[in-house]
């Protein structure tokens, strides 16, 4: 599984948009929840009972813009995971309200994360770093909900035209 989180999984969210910089348009993200740099509140860990954290985010308008993905993962010194991965969003929705991933938009999908659920898996590592990235994609991803982490974040990568993250460290 490290293997399998190593060479497609987590390592594939660090080289999104590396390859092609300089065709990666920039998304600001935003959360009435949480802040950049500040502790992720406790009621979006597993410690309490909220589900996903509300998402907000803006980018100049992109003529290639098909769907929308969001992938949350955290890292710590020994591990990375993947908590939620919600793909095919319609490309003109800019927000997500709280516990989108028990009522994702319509059309979307929800990949298997790194416990091998289908949905949002809330973090329960005190100190990590959980970063909450939006991509806006020139295609959608196309497979069914509940696919495999590796063939959805492989069709991300593949497809990112614009690219965002807000980042919040350790649990409150």
């Amino acid at each position: 599984m490290a293997l399998a989180l190593s060479l497609t999984g987590c390592a594939s969210l660090s080289f999104i948009g590396r390859s092609q910089a300089q065709d990666i348009a920039e998304i600001n993200v935003s959360s009435p929840e949480l802040r950049e740099g500040k502790p992720l509140p406790s009621e979006y860990s597993c410690k309490g009972d909220q589900g996903s954290p509300p998402l907000r985010w803006s980018s100049q308008p992109l003529a290639k813009a098909k769907s929308i993905a969001i992938v949350v993962d955290s890292h710590t010194a020994d591990k990375s995971a993947v908590h939620w991965v919600l793909y095919d969003i319609p490309a003109t929705t800019t927000e997500l309200g709280p516990n989108a991933a028990a009522d994702p938009p319509e059309g979307s999908g929800q990949a298997q994360v790194t416990s091998g659920k289908v949905g949002y898996e809330p973090p329960c590592e005190e100190k990590a770093s959980y970063r909450f990235t939006v991509y806006t994609l020139s295609g959608k991803v196309g497979l069914p909900a509940g696919s495999p982490l590796p063939a959805v974040l492989k069709k991300i990568a593949e497809q990112t035209i614009a690219r965002g993250r807000l980042t919040a460290v350790d649990i409150q």
